[in-house]
C-alpha cells in the first residue's frame, strides 16, 4: 500500500541521475500483470554520477542502507558500493550496479539497450524486455522463472 515509485524516479531524473528501472516494476511498463511492491534500479556505478544519485534520493528523503541493513548517510559515497539498499516515502528497494555478482550477465550492455517511457513530463528509463528475461532466468527463483514466462507470451503477442 503507499507504493508509488514515480515521485522517486522524478527526483533522479531533475537531478541527472541516470538509471535504468529494472526489476518487476520494468516487467510491468512491459505489460506484466504482476503486482510489486518494491523498485530495483541500476546504475552504471561511475563515481562521477554518485553526486547526482545522492541529491535525487536524498531530496526525497530516501533512507540508505548496505545490504547488511548498515545505514548509511545519504552522500555520493553511499553509492560506492555495489548495492544500496533504500526507503522513500513512496518506494523501496534496491539501487544496484554492474560490480553486483550478475554471474554471466552483460550487464554494461543492458544498460545501453534500455527503454525509455515519458511520464508526468520526465522520462523513465527501463530495461529491455528480452535483458529483463535473461535478467529473470539467471536468477533462477520460482518467481523470476513465472515473471519471464509471462514476459515471453507477452512477446509473442506483439
Amino acid at each position: 500500500m503507499g507504493f508509488d515509485p514515480l515521485p522517486l524516479l522524478r527526483a533522479l531524473h531533475e537531478f541527472g541521475a541516470q538509471v535504468v528501472v529494472i526489476g518487476q516494476v520494468a516487467g510491468i511498463m512491459h505489460g506484466s500483470r504482476e503486482l510489486t511492491g518494491d523498485l530495483d534500479l541500476l546504475w552504471d556505478g561511475q563515481a562521477g554520477r554518485s553526486d547526482a544519485l545522492a541529491a535525487g534520493f536524498a531530496s526525497v528523503s530516501a533512507e540508505l542502507t548496505d545490504d547488511d541493513g548498515v545505514p548509511l548517510r545519504c552522500n555520493a559515497a553511499a553509492f560506492d558500493l555495489p548495492k544500496v539498499l533504500f526507503r522513500s516515502p513512496g518506494a523501496s528497494g534496491d539501487c544496484c550496479t554492474p560490480a553486483l555478482p550478475w554471474k554471466d550477465l552483460p550487464i554494461a550492455d543492458f544498460l545501453t539497450r534500455c527503454e525509455v517511457a515519458r511520464a508526468d513530463g520526465f522520462e523513465i528509463r527501463y530495461l529491455h524486455r528480452a535483458d529483463l528475461i535473461r535478467m529473470r532466468r539467471v536468477a533462477g527463483r520460482v518467481k523470476d522463472h513465472r515473471r519471464a514466462d509471462e514476459l515471453e507470451r507477452l512477446s509473442s503477442h506483439l
